[in-house]
């Protein structure tokens, strides 16, 4: 079940610091609407990686589509693998 709290909570910061932990995120609200989130710098790390993989896969997809796709055989013959 998520963590909501209002933000007038950061009153009294260390209480809400308290309840953040890794896979555990505290939200906070302004006005009875969702507006931020506290996140264990672990969870906003992956988060940074997770973003970063998704938009390299998309340059990649961009890439294939622009230019042409590459065979397994064209790729391991260009990483020195391929077998002979």
């Amino acid at each position: 079940m998520p963590n909501i709290k209002p933000v007038s909570d950061l009153r009294n910061y260390t209480e809400v610091l308290r309840d953040v932990a890794e896979g555990a995120p505290v939200f906070l609200t302004r006005n009875g609407r969702g507006r931020y989130a506290i996140l264990d710098m672990a969870d906003y790390e992956k988060l940074q990686a997770s973003i970063w993989l998704m938009n390299e896969l998309e340059k990649g997809r961009r890439s294939g589509e622009e230019k042409g796709w590459l065979s397994i055989e064209e790729v391991e013959r260009s990483l020195g693998i391929a077998d002979d």
